[in-house]
């Protein structure tokens, strides 16, 4: 099966303003393809447009935690090329596209990748990983068409990383494998340093 590029993204969850930068910096330095900031963290539209300014516009800058069509719109004039759920909405697809984002819907079944699919997603995000697991992984490229990205969330490490990548994974995302609140760019750029290795030993990304 031949993927669209997807790559490695770093889930920043509870980062702030003030660090957003750097933070994102260190994990886009150390071969990251992408960086997230979940709506749920301290003031994340702030994070996301600091992120975009000192990223420049050819960074992949996404916003996560995404439940509404509102959320999109309100991601996007801060900047955000990219668009993460951790459901499938078909209204919250729909308006990722019609603004020119990419959209990672999360999907737990083969009913809501399809659906996410349907409704025009870039990508599918399999969340939670842990409970899909790899073979449940492999089970949905067999039905779904060619070339579908599915990118496991959730529980993904560098112990896993590399079986998710040999099982077809076109990404991953990253969360508390890669950064915690509090940790310094330094802490967070050796383990991205670490996840891009393993994830490019096992693929040919």
């Amino acid at each position: 099966m031949t993927h669209r590029p997807v790559g490695l993204v770093a889930i920043l969850r509870g980062v702030t303003p003030p660090e957003a930068v750097d933070v994102a910096a260190a994990v886009l330095g150390a071969g990251f393809d992408a960086v997230e900031v979940p709506l749920n963290s301290p003031d994340p539209l702030a994070s996301v447009r600091r992120i975009r300014e000192a990223a420049g516009p050819d960074a992949r800058v996404g916003a996560g935690t995404v439940l509404t069509p509102d959320d999109v719109r309100r991601s996007a004039d801060a900047g955000a090329s990219l668009v993460v759920s951790p459901n499938t909405r078909p209204d919250v697809v729909a308006e990722t596209v019609r603004l020119g984002l990419e959209s990672y819907p999360g999907a737990a079944t083969p009913t809501e990748a399809f659906a996410a699919l349907d409704a025009g997603a870039t990508a599918v995000k399999l969340f939670p990983a842990a409970a899909v697991g790899v073979a449940g992984l492999r089970a949905w490229a067999s039905v779904l068409p060619a070339g579908t990205a599915l990118v496991p969330v959730g529980g993904v490490d560098a112990t896993t990383l590399g079986e998710w990548a040999r099982a077809g994974a076109a990404g991953a995302g990253l969360g508390t494998a890669l950064y915690r609140p509090g940790d310094t760019p330094e802490v967070v750029a050796a383990r991205a340093a670490e996840l891009v290795r393993v994830w490019a030993e096992h693929t040919n990304h």
